[in-house]
């Protein structure tokens, strides 16, 4: 049985949904652009080489990260983000799975 993991929605929402965009839908919009900036800063990061640049290119990763989950936890409050709770063996796969792909890279003494 699968569980989620929700707050009750707070009632802002129209039952049917129309063309017109709600607080939920510019959130959502929010969300996913935050998203994509971080892993477009992260690749970036990745490839930089001027370290004062890559000290700032970090910086705003890092204010990227705190807006991303700062929207998160607003719609999280608010209802309208939903979660999948993983029961112990999904957990012990997943790390399975992780730990499993880091034997596959080389290791550099």
């Amino acid at each position: 049985m699968s569980l989620e993991l929700a707050m009750p929605q707070t009632g802002q929402l129209p039952q049917v949904k129309g063309p017109e965009l709600n607080d939920r839908d510019f959130l959502n919009e929010i969300l996913t652009h935050e998203k994509y900036l971080s892993s477009g800063y992260n690749t970036g990061l990745l490839e930089m080489q001027n370290p004062k640049l890559h000290e700032t290119v970090q910086s705003i990763l890092s204010n990227t990260h705190n807006t991303q989950y700062q929207i998160f936890n607003e719609m999280f409050q608010k209802g309208w983000y939903k979660m999948k709770v993983a029961d112990q063996q999904e957990i012990q796969q997943a790390k399975t799975q992780f730990t499993n792909y880091q034997t596959q890279f080389p290791t550099f003494h």
